[in-house]
């Protein structure tokens, strides 16, 4: 998989004003952004944003296609599909994409998640042209040929290795969602597997890319210095006469039942150094922003920074853990709120999973101090509009928004909601997703350590 696009940033020093308090998240008014949107008469989805505040473009070819979409049996096929973008097309050479873009002191990368597969490149604004023609070359002139595919699926099988294999407490994060979801595909890990990828076919290959890899499965975003008539000629001209295929788009129906009891699995590892422990539950879809929200403002008191409630429970006070995490995961279909301890030497899980279930029962059950939850959501806030600075970051918060947050209007919509989220409100969704719901735990242990009692029980790997 190529970089991730920088949506996720570290923490950030918010500034204030030397001689006025601190500016609650809730007082600050964001202008919103102002775009454009429209939709060919083949189904491509097109929206822009005129910013001329420096002489750049960001162009973003999002695929309404994730691994949640992956042939059965063919784990990773997205995945491996999102490399083969980067190959020869009928009127370009294989990696063109990075002459067209590095060379002119650009750049260009793409990623792959459980809803969406997205290119993404920034130029100087006179070659937005050349971007627009080469993303429509790729999409209906793709060369899925044997050498193209061998190569790339060696190239995905080797990221496996890596990221999975080599990393210690890999194998524990790619475990998270098999063992989350029971029966929607969510539970094929994006990454794949190095069985199933060997056991897919070219025509498996070129199957999938005239299923989803279409107009109408696809939206273009432009952001930054451009006229807009001529973007739009050029949009029409290049993406205009690419067919829309007379069937329709496979779409996933399969619905993840509630689940009826708590869930307790051992994974083990011939690297890690350390236990580990994960721990989930389902939470609505991202779409559902009046629970989403709230349950992020909740990671995020958690988790974020060595102030928050994780690192100073278990890394600090009680030295169980050397890292902790949270996060509460929006997708297309039902996310998983997650909480994560790495251990310190000479600790066990259920050490670590009794402090993290009293962490989260006190936060939704006992007063948030006002101060705590407005600097938290003042760092979310920042961190969105910093993102935002740049026209890369104004188009994939509009990509974020269209495609998994329910409607591009969500842009503007969820940073004014983030503002308003009251003590109330994350009292109120972690005791419906969370505190008042099952969980599914994954211990995570070194091979050769000693089974410790309470390590759980299920399905081991």
């Amino acid at each position: 998989m190529r970089l991730r696009p920088a949506a996720l940033l570290a923490s950030i020093t918010l500034f204030t004003a030397a001689l006025a308090p601190p500016l609650a998240a809730a007082e600050l008014e964001i202008p919103p952004i102002q775009y454009h949107q429209r939709t060919l008469p083949n189904g491509l989805q097109v929206i822009s944003v005129e910013d001329h505040a420096s002489p750049n473009v960001a162009v973003q070819m999002w695929y309404h296609v994730g691994s949640k979409d992956d042939p059965q049996g063919r784990s990773g096929f997205a995945h491996l599909f999102e490399h083969l973008m980067f190959k020869s097309t009928k009127h370009m050479h294989a990696e063109q994409m990075d002459r067209l873009t590095e060379d002119v002191g650009g750049e260009n990368n793409a990623s792959t998640g459980d809803d969406v597969t997205n290119y993404f490149e920034v130029v100087p604004s006179n070659y937005l042209q050349t971007l627009l023609w080469a993303e429509a070359e790729r999409l209906s002139n793709l060369n899925v040929d044997e050498p193209n595919f061998k190569s790339e699926r060696a190239v995905v099988e080797e990221e496996y290795r890596q990221s999975v294999l080599a990393n210690p407490y890999g194998k524990l994060f790619n475990a998270i969602d098999p063992y989350s979801y029971t029966v929607h595909p969510y539970k094929r890990p994006t990454i794949g597997s190095i069985e199933e990828l060997e056991a897919a076919s070219l025509q498996n290959v070129i199957d999938f890319h005239g299923t989803f890899y279409r107009p109408d499965n696809a939206t273009l975003i432009v952001s930054g210095d451009f006229d807009p008539k001529q973007l739009d000629a050029w949009v029409d001209a290049y993406f205009g006469g690419i067919a829309k295929p007379a069937t329709p788009v496979p779409q996933v129906t399969v619905q993840e039942p509630a689940r009826k009891k708590n869930q307790h699995y051992t994974v083990t590892s011939e690297t890690a150094p350390l236990p580990a422990v994960a721990m989930t539950w389902l939470i609505p879809p991202a779409s559902d922003s009046t629970d989403l929200i709230p349950l992020q403002i909740a990671a995020a008191l958690l988790s974020q920074g060595d102030s928050s409630r994780l690192y100073q429970s278990l890394v600090y006070r009680h030295q169980v853990a050397q890292q902790v995490g949270a996060d509460a995961d929006g997708r297309v279909g039902p996310g998983l709120f997650t909480a994560y301890a790495i251990l310190a030497s000479g600790h066990w899980p259920a050490e670590a999973t009794k402090l993290l279930n009293e962490e989260i029962v006190w936060l939704a059950t006992q007063p948030i101090p006002a101060a705590e939850l407005d600097k938290v959501k003042t760092q979310l806030l920042t961190r969105e509009l910093l993102q935002r600075q740049t026209a890369q970051g104004v188009a994939f918060a509009l990509g974020q928004a269209s495609l998994i947050n329910g409607g591009v209007e969500h842009v503007n919509t969820d940073l004014a909601a983030l503002q308003k989220v009251t003590e109330a409100d994350v009292h109120r969704v972690l005791q419906k997703y969370v505190t008042g719901a099952h969980s599914v735990t994954i211990d995570y242990l070194p091979q050769a350590a000693t089974a410790a009692p309470a390590t759980g029980k299920g399905a081991a790997q």
